[in-house]
């Protein structure tokens, strides 16, 4: 397990939720401190506020591609279509790997079939972060 992953999961650990763990993780490279990132995430945990749709770390992991990307303007929006593309590239790379992206599917709520942990959910949108976004 590589250093970020590594921070990732020792958020995650002391309580931070799946997006807060993958978010944080990255705060040396964004130049955003810990704390607010840790607030702007909070409300992205177990599919959305605990509605078990978006799974956080996939949240998560979006989010790191309009922090990273963006160029923050409303007025100039040329990295708008760029953050997208990125965003759904990672997305898709996840579902591939997993079989979903919503929360409640991933942990089987319905099914009793859990197809990956909230560890490994984290870890890999680290990964894929780190690859797509910031490699």
């Amino acid at each position: 397990m590589d250093t970020r992953t590594e921070k990732a999961m020792e958020i995650h650990r002391k309580g931070g939720n799946c997006c807060q763990a993958v978010v944080c993780a990255f705060d040396d490279v964004l130049n955003i401190d810990f704390k607010t990132l840790f607030s702007i995430s909070e409300g992205f945990g177990l599919g959305m506020g605990n509605m078990k749709n978006t799974c956080g770390a996939v949240s998560g992991m979006v989010m790191l591609a309009g922090l990273k990307n963006s160029s923050g303007s409303p007025q100039n929006g040329i990295t708008k279509s760029a953050t997208y593309k990125i965003a759904s590239e990672m997305t898709e790379e996840f579902r591939n790997q997993t079989g979903s992206v919503i929360c409640g599917e991933i942990k089987g709520v319905s099914t009793g079939k859990c197809l990956k942990s909230c560890s490994q959910c984290i870890a890999d949108c680290v990964k894929i972060a780190e690859n797509k976004i910031f490699g």
